[in-house]
């Protein structure tokens, strides 16, 4: 049975609005044997639809996401570290740390960068660091810097086939060559500051405001051309960002998830959404998964 799972501040809910495990969730994955999670900030574990299967820990940086791999996963992390977690251990892959752009790397309010996201495909495997732009491997251990500028201020990278897709402060940036070149895309956008970007069918969902305070934040369909916004079901205006990882989609099914409580489903990739849960604890990120029952 498929359906969204969505981590909160609160714990982890089923798409129907019913609590599943009281530990706050910092990041959900669906993996190919079940989804994987980040806990409070520290702990990876694993989803058996009963409950959370203890991997690792991370106490020098912080997790920020997991990309399940068939024999473990690697973990993107606080001050722009990377991990691959395997048998109940996170060793650091230090490739990234020599990454010749790192002294470039910054946060606008002068803290360390992120890993923020990771993605992988046939165009191999991707790290977003925040804000640092987007780097590259084939082996999950050499990492190299993709050619998109480090100043576009990439939210979330995801592999589609093979092109790479990813949110930005100037709207929704496309490679058709594994990182070589890049096109960015914003007409039809109020505003291009874009946090999340998922792929639902023929079409690329983002969200959108005009800052990072979220004002007037939207979610939008694209599928070449100009973006249009998704309207039907949904609020006029969102009250912050539908933030990175808070929205996702597999085939025509699509979720979003937001600050305030509230989960947003549609079945049609992203033309119109009913309100699926609501009054809940902070969303912080949506997976589809394969569950039991």
């Amino acid at each position: 049975m498929a359906t969204f799972l969505f981590g909160t501040s609160g714990g982890l809910y089923r798409s129907d609005g019913s609590l599943l495990d009281h530990r706050p969730v910092t990041h959900l994955a669906a993996g190919a044997a079940g989804p994987w999670g980040v806990l409070e900030d520290r702990d990876m574990a694993t989803w058996d639809g009963e409950r959370w299967m203890p991997v690792a820990s991370l106490t020098d940086h912080r997790p920020r996401c997991v990309l399940p791999l068939d024999d473990g996963a690697l973990a993107g992390a606080a001050d722009a570290r990377l991990y691959r977690v395997d048998a109940r251990l996170a060793a650091p892959v230090s490739s990234l740390d020599q990454a010749p752009t790192r002294g470039d790397w910054y946060t606008p309010w002068g803290g360390p960068p992120d890993t923020r996201s990771l993605s992988r495909g046939p165009a191999g495997t991707y790290a977003n660091v925040h804000v640092g732009g987007i780097l590259r491997s084939d082996d999950d251990e050499r990492w190299s810097p993709t050619a998109i500028d480090i100043d576009a201020d990439v939210h979330q990278v995801l592999v589609d086939g093979d092109r790479v897709l990813a949110a930005t402060a100037f709207g929704l940036a496309e490679s058709p060559d594994r990182g070589a070149t890049w096109a960015f895309h914003a007409d039809g956008l109020h505003a291009t500051y874009c946090r999340a970007v998922a792929v639902a069918g023929d079409a690329v969902l983002v969200s959108a405001s005009r800052g990072h305070a979220g004002a007037d934040a939207a979610l939008y369909r694209w599928a070449g051309g100009a973006f249009e916004r998704a309207r039907e079901g949904l609020p006029a205006w969102f009250d912050d960002n539908i933030d990175t990882h808070c929205l996702a989609a597999e085939g025509t099914l699509a979720a979003a998830g937001t600050r305030d409580g509230r989960l947003f489903v549609s079945e049609d990739g992203g033309w119109s959404w009913t309100e699926a849960a609501s009054g809940l604890p902070a969303v912080r990120a949506v997976c589809l998964a394969r569950l039991a029952g």
